[in-house]
């Protein structure tokens, strides 16, 4: 496992050049990266002058948003999936290794039955691409009742659907993004995991909540950094994973509410010195290992 920083979750900006100062800064090892702005830099530059910020600081591509609208009509679909096509060589080559993407969960066009066979056809579909070229796709889900209203029909926003998904896409290099959130707030538990094995488990976000809010009354602007909200066990999940097998990037989250009038540079600090707190109480080394026992 390594430290991962993923500005988009913490409703951060800055340029490239910014957030890989401020990531190797605060003991982050992983970046996430915009694949479409990289692919222009690629495309302007070459590949070597694209990555050389990465590679000066010794940060890998923790994870980049899939720029794929695999959810939507089928022409929609067909368009973007030619155009992935076209950049995910560019993406391998610049060692992006892992796409994330996060399941809509209420549509107007399919009820639950049919939307799950799409899905399931689309990402496997997804997965046939991306697998020539070493990258795995991390599929997520939303939780937040808001995401659902409005919506004709209901779809996949809890950790057993999202599983269930997930167990009928048999690619070895399509798994989960397992976000601590979303298991709170689900009632679930890291084991529900267990099942998917190491290699199918695709990126790790911690995130707290509040300990006097029940799961089910939690707002959104409520998901604290790991370690300040004394709801969730980030340290425990952490060892958790670690015994599952995980060597992916793990990425600390919060509402933009929880980080409000705080500079960039001091935002990422505290980011990191979260982390870093739950990452010792785990018992894990630098390089995300489980520390032997002490002998006596």
């Amino acid at each position: 496992m390594f430290k991962n920083l993923s500005p988009r979750a913490l409703a951060l900006s800055g340029s490239q050049s910014e957030l890989i100062e401020s990531a190797l800064s605060f003991g982050f090892r992983g970046l996430d990266l915009d694949l479409m702005e990289f692919v222009a830099q690629v495309k302007s530059h070459g590949t070597a002058h694209a990555r050389r910020l990465l590679d000066s600081a010794k940060l890998q591509v923790g994870g980049f948003e899939l720029p794929t609208r695999w959810q939507g009509d089928e022409p929609t679909f067909r368009v973007d999936l030619a155009q992935l096509n076209d950049w995910i060589g560019v993406a391998a080559e610049g060692g992006f290794r892992r796409a994330l993407t996060w399941i809509e969960p209420a549509n107007d066009e399919q009820p639950f039955h049919q939307k799950f066979e799409t899905s399931r056809k689309r990402l496997a579909e997804l997965a046939k691409l991306l697998e020539p070229h070493g990258i795995r796709l991390g599929v997520g889900i939303v939780t937040s009742p808001e995401a659902r209203q409005g919506k004709t029909f209901e779809f996949i926003h809890t950790t057993d659907a999202q599983m269930l998904l997930l167990s009928g896409v048999p690619a070895k290099n399509v798994g989960a993004i397992v976000d601590l959130w979303d298991l709170h707030i689900t009632g679930n538990s890291i084991d529900a995991f267990k099942k998917l094995g190491g290699e199918r488990l695709i990126a790790l976000r911690l995130a707290d909540a509040p300990s006097d809010v029940a799961a089910g009354d939690l707002k959104p602007n409520q998901r604290a950094l790991p370690g300040e909200g004394g709801g969730i066990d980030s340290s425990a999940a952490l060892v958790a994973m670690a015994e599952m097998g995980f060597d992916g990037p793990v990425t600390p989250t919060a509402h933009p509410d929880q980080l409000k009038g705080m500079r960039r540079e001091a935002a990422i600090k505290r980011v990191g010195q979260a982390l870093d707190t739950v990452w010792k109480g785990a018992g894990l080394t630098p390089a995300g290992k489980l520390a032997p026992p002490v002998r006596r």
